[in-house]
């Protein structure tokens, strides 16, 4: 296997967009009523500031932005070493503390005695306790809850990424259709498919479902001990981060020929796909993109069949606000990228998803994956 060649190596983020993301960060806090973020480990640090700390720790690191001030991220003192060859770090202060010190009083002065900050989801509630019993008019309220919009919208340069992502999903599945699936486990072929992700360039790989026969009808199966049969629908849900960026697509195969039952609810299934794909334009609310696929799947009779959302956001993390779910009505901006994923499970029997990441235009939508949508025949 040899890495893909199709997307040369974007060129890396420079200070001046960490910058830039972050001033815009704190522009948004303010115009929502907030004296700033709080913003821990996880893909909102890594958005704003290119910082990934590299082990999970208990010690305090969040970076404190708010309108009008320089931003800063506070750290441990051995681990600042680390934080200045990030990304971003030339467009903010670092504030490190050392061991035996508290955190917290390195961190509350920067947020001022009181105000309601916005923080983000993956905080841990031991930090989130100590800056409010240091500083103890302050509140907080969730970055979901608060600005679930603040990563959505995709620059040209992070498109290229997304891009390139959703590319070496596609050679993945070319290549899967071409190797064993009968008489292995489905842990056997999400191996295969892990392989083929990190052979087309992938750092990370998130998942791989692999959801045969009856497995097929729970959406969220993981790859088991199952062995594959002769006969069996094949859902296929698999990805992960190249270039920092998500992919994730889905496609269902069959061992051998379907019978007519299961061609026509996969023909179903792509019909919906493609419905909610068409639905996706400027202006449209997020909800019109669920309600487009699943009037298709409910025409035909398995509108309780399909259990989940029509889509979720992607970007630095495969999964991420905006929602294509049913009461969502954000409009769609040109830059979103999300997926457009309906399913059909039938209990005890099989399933069928077809998947695809899409990208908000100025007049439509686009794919970015592209891989077959027919159901395929794979031995």
């Amino acid at each position: 296997m040899t890495s893909d060649p199709t997307h040369a190596e974007p060129a890396p983020f420079t200070a001046e967009d960490y910058a830039a993301r972050m001033a815009a960060a704190a522009g948004a806090a303010a115009d929502a009523g907030l004296a700033g973020l709080l913003i821990a480990p996880g893909p909102d640090l890594a958005h704003l500031t290119g910082y990934r700390p590299t082990a999970e720790t208990e010690r305090l690191t969040v970076l404190v932005l708010a309108a009008g001030r320089d931003p800063v991220l506070v750290v441990p003192a051995l681990e600042a070493p680390d934080a200045e060859r990030a990304p971003g770090a030339a467009a903010l202060t670092l504030r490190d503390w050392a061991d035996g010190k508290s955190p917290y009083a390195a961190a509350a002065p920067l947020m001022g005695p009181a105000g309601r900050f916005g923080v983000s989801d993956n905080t841990w509630a031991l930090h989130l306790l100590g800056l409010q019993r240091e500083a103890p008019a302050t509140s907080y309220v969730s970055l979901t809850d608060s600005l679930p919009m603040l990563r959505a919208v995709k620059d040209d340069r992070e498109l290229e990424r997304l891009t390139a992502a959703g590319a070496a999903a596609d050679a993945a599945y070319a290549q899967i259709l071409h190797l064993p699936f009968a008489n292995r486990r489905e842990t056997d072929v999400a191996a295969d498919l892990a392989a083929l992700l990190r052979a087309h360039g992938h750092s990370q790989v998130d998942f791989t479902v692999v959801g045969s026969g009856p497995n097929g009808a729970n959406p969220h199966h993981e790859a088991g001990d199952r062995v594959i049969r002769p006969g069996d629908m094949v859902v296929l849900d698999f990805g992960g981060l190249r270039y920092g960026y998500g992919s994730d697509i889905s496609r269902t195969v069959h061992v051998g020929g379907p019978t007519a039952e299961e061609q026509r609810v996969h023909d179903v299934v792509r019909e919906a796909q493609q419905a909610g794909f068409a639905a996706v334009r400027p202006g449209a609310a997020c909800q019109d993109v669920d309600r487009a696929a699943r009037a298709v799947i409910t025409e035909f009779g398995y509108g309780d069949r399909f259990i989940h959302r029509t889509g979720h956001g992607i970007g630095v993390t495969t999964h991420e606000p905006p929602y294509m779910v049913e009461g969502e009505e954000r409009p769609l901006v040109p830059g979103m990228c999300f997926s457009v994923e309906p399913g059909i499970y039938l209990p005890g029997r099989f399933g069928v998803r077809i998947e695809d990441i899409v990208t908000v235009t100025a007049d439509g939508g686009r794919r970015l994956n592209n891989a077959p949508r027919e159901l395929a025949v794979v031995e």
